[in-house]
């Protein structure tokens, strides 16, 4: 009976690991997807940070995939900017190469936004083909393709927020549209890690589950609450560490100024930056305590919890000297990509966890 046990353990092993290798070449894809989204995610911090979003002022899913081919073409797009409240009340007098510096970025972002979608759709479709993909993983799979297209009408739905009567974008529209990128992209990675079996089985305690799943949701808020900062331009409004205009608590009358009070947590700076700091004080806190408490488990599920700890710890760092060095391009965006990074680390933690017994 002992051996038959044993061969039949060997056996579902080995069909695993044949499964794994089948699917190799969809996980491979996937982490490609997902790599591009990363890409996306910073590139589109970038178009932020200089201010390139509302460059381009019309939404061409098609057809703006061609940037402007002549001197006269370059002239009516920079006609439609000269339109709106952003160039006649920031940018008055800006030069046409000044224009394109911005166009640059929006149409990169845009452009790559278009690539990720090929890079998705054409693969999917021949994996599709030969039979790689099952009823349930092609569900999920098409469900990210939609969600990919949902992001792109939110996008628009962000920019177009700042053609009239605004100068930038909405904040609770960034948020979202940042925020949207960022579950995609943690999609994304579960779909793919989901589809490597464990080598060897991981013991974690019943409860860790939920702690991960804690964690991982605190991260994704902690995303939310930076594209409030973001767009808000929060982080060039009090840029000392660890007092905030001089308090380690700023008074709460000045938190909870705006009426209705909830207007505070999406329209005050002080509170917005705020709310971003405590935040990452909980993250870390519970990065560390899901540490200390994967430590009795050992093995994997030991090392990516202190893998996620160290990762948290390197961002809310990025954090603090993007703060303190009032925005400046490369670290703040080291910043967004940290919190990709983080994302993924939560991520690929949750699944696994969720795996052992």
């Amino acid at each position: 009976m002992a051996l038959d046990q044993t061969t039949a353990h060997h056996d579902a092993r080995a069909a695993s690991r044949t499964a794994a290798d089948r699917m190799r070449p969809v996980r491979v894809w996937l982490y490609a997807v997902a790599a591009l989204i990363v890409l996306m995610v910073v590139v589109g911090g970038a178009t932020r940070l200089t201010e390139s979003g509302l460059s381009i002022t019309e939404w061409k899913p098609v057809t703006g995939a061609l940037p402007p081919l002549s001197e006269g073409a370059w002239q009516v797009e920079f006609d439609k900017y000269r339109q709106i409240p952003q160039y006649q009340q920031v940018n008055r007098g800006m030069s046409l190469d000044e224009f394109k510096y911005i166009f640059w970025w929006e149409w990169g972002h845009r452009l790559l936004g278009r690539l990720i979608g090929f890079v998705f759709l054409i693969p999917f479709l021949f994996f599709l083909w030969r039979g790689l993909i099952d009823r349930a993983l092609g569900w999920k799979l098409a469900g990210l393709f939609v969600l990919g297209g949902l992001q792109g009408a939110v996008g628009w739905w962000m920019v177009a927020s700042g053609l009239v009567n605004r100068v930038d974008v909405s904040q609770y529209r960034l948020a979202s549209h940042l925020t949207l990128a960022c579950l995609i992209l943690a999609a994304t990675v579960a779909v793919a890690v989901s589809l490597k079996p464990l080598r060897r089985p991981e013991v974690a305690p019943h409860w860790l589950r939920g702690y991960s799943r804690l964690l991982f949701a605190v991260v994704v808020l902690q995303i939310f609450l930076g594209g409030l900062v973001a767009g808000l331009d929060a982080g060039l409004t009090y840029t000392t560490w660890p007092l905030m205009d001089g308090h380690l608590v700023p008074p709460i009358e000045n938190l909870l100024v705006q009426q209705p009070v909830w207007r505070n947590f999406f329209e005050n700076v002080l509170t917005v930056q705020f709310n971003h700091r405590l935040v990452a004080y909980l993250l870390l806190a519970l990065a560390l305590g899901h540490w200390l408490s994967a430590r009795r488990a050992r093995g994997m599920v030991a090392r990516r919890a202190l893998v996620l700890l160290v990762l948290v710890c390197a961002q809310a760092s990025l954090g603090i000297m993007t703060l303190i060095h009032q925005v400046p391009l490369d670290i703040a965006l080291a910043h967004q990509f940290g919190a990709t990074i983080v994302l993924i680390a939560a991520t690929v933690n949750l699944v696994r966890i969720n795996e052992a017994t």
